[in-house]
């Protein structure tokens, strides 16, 4: 059975994207603006992000896939997901900001480059962010909301590791808040993408495949991304409270819905 893409089935899972990619404004004004960032802050919300989107990947979107078009074949498209954000990160692999600032570049031109580098990368792995939290919206609002809610999380530092570079090499926060925006902006766009692609033919069967796909990318972000940043210099306990937090709300809201 074909499902009905129309402008109000679309708008939510629209507007969801936008707000889940320009979250990276959020971390970009948090590290220009804001004097004090405890550390233990981000590790508790990158836990409690990872933990949402684990939790729902497997006991969701999965689940749901394996209901409606079997267990091999969910599994497949589950594994052909994570193996697809593999193949973009290692082409493309994440520069993070300690990876340029610790170095101490001789040259604000070196800092610079490295900004738009962080700030290109982040942006092409957003894509399929994007492409995850509409299709998700697309087939369950609830569930959209949750994915886009933890996505949003996991942005904010990304807007932190975009901006900063770009604000020491220029001084000018209006270009670090910027470059931050625009990288976020990719979220949307990788959803006008799916959108794009999935409308001729989207049936329930089409959006199965999806959801299960969506899981191994949600997966794949949280193992390879998520939690080496939450556990980073740090005893982990913090980390893991968010990793706990983050399943117990999103079982809580599956069990409310």
């Amino acid at each position: 059975m074909a499902v009905e893409i129309t402008r109000s089935t679309i708008f939510i899972p629209l507007l969801l994207t936008v707000l889940a990619g320009l979250s990276t404004a959020l971390g970009s004004l948090l590290a220009l603006f804001i004097k004090t960032f405890h550390q233990k802050y981000l590790q508790f919300s990158l836990g409690l992000s990872a933990g949402v989107m684990i939790y729902v990947s497997f006991v969701e979107l999965l689940a749901s896939a394996i209901e409606k078009i079997g267990f091999f074949r969910a599994n497949g498209i589950f594994f052909l997901g994570m193996f697809f954000m593999m193949i973009i990160d290692f082409a493309i692999p994440h520069e993070y900001l300690d990876e340029h600032v610790k170095r101490e570049p001789e040259s604000n031109r070196k800092l610079m480059k490295a900004g738009i580098y962080i700030a290109l990368g982040i942006a092409i792995h957003n894509l399929p962010e994007g492409l995850a939290v509409f299709v998700s919206a697309l087939g369950d609002t609830s569930l959209g909301v949750s994915l886009a809610f933890a996505i949003a999380i996991h942005n904010i530092p990304e807007g932190i590791a975009i901006s900063l570079p770009v604000y020491y090499a220029t001084g000018s926060r209006k270009k670090a808040f910027w470059y931050s925006v625009m990288s976020g902006i990719a979220e949307p766009v990788g959803a006008l993408i799916g959108l794009l692609l999935l409308m001729p033919f989207l049936t329930q069967s089409v959006l199965s495949f999806c959801l299960s796909f969506v899981a191994g990318i949600m997966v794949f972000i949280s193992f390879d991304e998520l939690l080496p940043l939450a556990f980073k210099d740090e005893d982990g306990h913090t980390a893991m409270a968010g990793l706990i937090l983050g399943m117990a709300i999103m079982a809580l809201s599956l069990y409310l819905m």
